[in-house]
């Protein structure tokens, strides 16, 4: 069954240049990071490297966009940075990218080499469909402090994912909760691509098009479905 994403008038309201193309599969083989998906990320942080040619990722447009639309709905982005932004600080710093597991790794070099917000969960561990809206304050978020479960509320306005039992990823694409998060037994997943104006339609294609095509080869077989941008 196709997974339904909504994102909400208010969402587009307060920022109408959003732009995501979504990525289901089925049949996925995952595992521990490889030697394959390692140098992936490497050839990522290059890729990066040039693309940035000596400026800082948030002097990029398109993180610049993302900065403001962070700002938009309250939240601090040199504090709480857009995914994308996270990892190009990391993969531009000594000690690179983490390693996480096969999938991740795919997703992550792709947002580092594109630098484009990429996210993946679980599709087994999502109830109904996701949703992008700007919270009330009283949706619940579960996450791990200090290796226990912890229950947080996002800020009111905030922009957060979310699914039919709660919060699945706060700030928009800054912070994911464990229960839906891709791990080596997971073998259904949705990959959500997101993007702001200026960055044109074609290059998101593109980095969709990269993804898929890693999916099928380190998934031989898989069921893959590509729907948008929208």
């Amino acid at each position: 069954m196709t997974l339904e994403l909504t994102v909400t008038d208010e969402v587009r309201t307060l920022v109408p240049g959003f732009t995501h193309l979504v990525i289901e599969a089925h049949g996925l083989v995952n595992g521990p990071s490889t030697e394959a998906s390692s140098a992936l990320l490497d050839d990522a942080a290059r890729r990066l490297a040039e693309r940035l040619d000596g400026r800082a990722p948030h002097e990029d447009p398109h993180m610049a966009a993302w900065r403001a639309a962070y700002t938009a709905f309250g939240a601090k982005p040199s504090r709480t940075r857009n995914s994308a932004e996270a990892l190009a600080k990391r993969a531009l710093a000594d000690g690179g990218l983490p390693r996480i597991n096969l999938l991740v790794d795919l997703y992550n070099a792709i947002s580092v080499a594109h630098l484009i917000p990429v996210g993946g969960e679980d599709l087994d561990r999502i109830e109904g469909g996701m949703r992008l809206i700007r919270a009330t304050g009283d949706e619940e978020f579960v996450t791990v402090a200090g290796g226990e479960p912890a229950v947080e509320h996002p800020e009111p306005g905030e922009i957060v994912w979310c699914d039919d039992r709660g919060v699945t990823c706060r700030r928009w694409n800054w912070r994911q909760g464990p229960r839906t998060r891709l791990t080596e037994e997971s073998t259904s997943a949705v990959f959500l691509l997101e993007s702001l104006a200026p960055m044109p339609v074609a290059d998101v294609q593109r980095a969709g098009a990269e993804l898929t095509e890693l999916l099928e080869k380190f998934s031989p077989g898989a069921r893959i479905e590509v729907r948008g941008p929208e």
